[in-house]
């Protein structure tokens, strides 16, 4: 018996107040319509419509697809934006701890 492969999906939105909100889901295009249709009027993203899919990435494992949510939940908003326009240089140097290696230049 075959058995289907399941995926997962990490992804950023860009929300209508320009902050973003990032999430996990195993159907991307069905929960980004549920974003914008306002389903939770408690959720992040309710008053904060329309969103705007950014970025995903896709994961065969759901384990991993909730480290990649917690891992870019915890970064600035630069390095966001680095990943989005798949900036490395930028994502590397926004990366760095700057006690360690000082102030960019």
């Amino acid at each position: 018996m075959n058995k289907v492969m399941k995926f997962y999906y990490t992804y950023i939105v860009l929300c209508a107040d320009n902050s973003y909100y990032i999430g996990i889901t195993n159907n991307l295009r069905k929960r980004i319509e549920q974003h914008n249709e306002g389903i939770n009027r408690r959720s992040y993203t309710f008053k904060r419509r329309p969103v705007t899919l950014k970025w995903n990435i896709q994961c065969t494992n759901p384990e991993e697809a909730i480290k990649i949510e917690k891992q870019l939940k915890g970064w600035s908003r630069k390095k966001k934006e680095a990943l989005i326009k798949e900036n490395w240089q930028d994502l590397v140097r926004f990366s760095k701890n700057h006690t360690q290696f000082g102030k960019p230049e």
